[in-house]
């Protein structure tokens, strides 16, 4: 097997993606962050003692998706050309659903921008609330859909966030 990421003598190393033609790219991630029904109340109330958790959640997505090739070693520097992030508050699950939604123009995808984003909107998530809630969870960050490139187009068919 040959690997992608590896030289002739077995070193990282980042692919060449200069024969590639530019395309206009876009990913969508989510995730989730469970916690007690004490705590969603919390956040939604605007009562935890950290600030409003959502606004600085969405500061931490964007900042995180500008930042993803400093923290993942093979991704390469991406001119980003729009993050938004979206937050739903899912009360029947005590939840918050993360979304990232990442654009560009260049020569490779945005997957791992927008994956970056959701994390750490998630984790900041956790951070603002740890003092009242220590027993969140975060769950099922994952790729929902991708577009340009030349392996295509990705849609996930099915999310299931919780045990049915």
């Amino acid at each position: 097997m040959e690997f992608t990421h590896f030289d002739g003598q077995g070193r990282a190393r980042m692919v060449d993606v200069s024969g590639k033609g530019e395309t206009v790219r876009t990913a969508v991630a989510r995730g989730y962050v469970f916690m007690k029904p004490e705590t969603l109340s919390m956040i939604k109330e605007g009562r935890i003692k950290k600030g409003d958790v959502l606004a600085v959640a969405q500061v931490a997505g964007i900042m995180a998706a500008k930042k993803t090739p400093d923290i993942i070693p093979m991704c390469h520097n991406i001119t980003l050309t729009g993050v938004d992030m979206d937050f739903s508050i899912i009360d029947e699950r005590s939840a918050v659903a993360v979304e990232a939604r990442v654009k560009c123009t260049g020569r490779t995808g945005v997957e791992m921008e927008a994956l970056t984003a959701v994390s750490a909107a998630c984790l900041t998530i956790y951070d603002m609330c740890k003092s009242v809630d220590k027993d969140m969870v975060i769950k099922n960050i994952q790729l929902v859909e991708k577009s340009g490139g030349t392996s295509g187009d990705f849609r996930r068919e099915e999310e299931v966030p919780w045990e049915k």
